[in-house]
């Protein structure tokens, strides 16, 4: 059995112990979810930003929420979408090691954006279809880890396709 939740709305005004940043390479901010979630914490999420050098794509690192109601953000990099077979395997890579980071941190609630559905141009029925997959795959994987997963829909079109995957 699957335990995720759907949810909608402004992913910086959940309260989480993560929430994911659908971030850049650079982890210094940009457009979409990632720059809403640097302007939100504030000016030391950038700083800590800053000592991590960097992110690959599929990669994902951690670091404090600072002002926001999250208490850490987990960034990871989604793939700019070219229609390959590895921008699949790096979108699955964005949500298990978002995961694995978590787990690995003790946080027992994670909240997921669309990851590369805005600028990245990944087609957005079959992110959420990976999305869906990969996280329910991970959790029969790791039944004996607790932790509450949502998937957050900021505008209505992403919470009905969401809705239709999880049915």
């Amino acid at each position: 059995m699957t335990n995720i939740k759907i949810i909608q709305g402004d992913i910086t005004k959940m309260k989480a112990d993560a929430i994911v940043n659908a971030a850049n390479n650079s982890l210094l901010g940009g457009g979409g979810v990632d720059g809403a979630i640097h302007a939100a914490a504030g000016p030391h999420l950038l700083e800590e930003c800053m000592t991590l050098h960097g992110c690959h794509t599929g990669d994902a690192k951690i670091t404090l929420g600072y002002d926001l109601p999250a208490k850490h953000v987990i960034h990871t990099v989604g793939p700019v979408y070219s229609g390959a077979r590895s921008d699949d395997e790096m979108l699955e890579a964005c949500y298990r090691n978002s995961l694995d980071v978590a787990k690995n941190a003790d946080l027992h609630s994670i909240i997921f954006p669309a990851i590369s559905t805005g600028a990245f141009g990944f087609p957005a029925k079959m992110a959420a279809q990976i999305a869906y997959k990969t996280i329910t795959d991970w959790q029969k994987k790791n039944k004996t880890y607790k932790i509450q997963v949502a998937l957050c829909a900021y505008d209505d079109k992403t919470y009905q396709l969401y809705k239709q995957i999880a049915a």
